[in-house]
């Protein structure tokens, strides 16, 4: 039972991650294009500009918790590499549970309320010509969280199974 849950949790940050990584090349090309209608034509759009924007929080936001899947996260590795395997499962248990899984609580309970009131607005750019979808982005944030929050459990339950032995 433990571990199907931890795979299917894995399975969904990993195509998490699929899903973001192509964001990265869409990404590249906005900002070349801006690069090249700025300096090459002396033009240049709010849209385009708002659109690297919505990418690069998109692949932060929705990547948190693939970085964790991944191993990585910041560590102070210097003694953590030191420690036994099941030390490092206790301590990886502490960090996600007493800091990783509250803060990721914290972040999804005080962003409905602001993402919600986005959407009762159908928020969006306060620029002109800026996009429409500010909403949409806001959106990300309890999202995130909850990913993360997810991935941390996995996390846990996987460092459960190496402290069982």
């Amino acid at each position: 039972m433990l571990s199907r849950s931890i795979t299917f949790i894995d399975q969904l940050t990993l195509f998490t991650g699929r899903i973001i990584a192509p964001l990265l090349g869409v990404m590249l090309l906005t900002t070349f294009a801006i690069v090249m209608l700025r300096y090459g034509l002396n033009a240049g759009t709010q849209a385009l500009q708002e659109t690297v924007v919505y990418l690069h929080a998109t692949v932060f936001m929705l990547g948190f918790a693939y970085t964790l899947k991944s191993d990585g996260h910041v560590r102070v590795d210097i003694l953590y590499q030191k420690f036994s395997t099941r030390s490092q499962a206790l301590i990886n248990i502490a960090g996600t549970c007493l800091l990783l899984l509250p803060m990721c609580g914290f972040i999804l309970y005080s962003s409905i309320d602001y993402v919600s009131f986005s959407w009762q607005l159908q928020e969006g750019s306060p620029e002109p010509g800026g996009l429409p979808f500010v909403y949409l982005l806001k959106s990300l944030i309890p999202l995130s969280a909850a990913l993360l929050a997810i991935q941390g459990i996995a996390e846990v339950l996987r460092n459960l199974i190496v402290i069982r032995g």
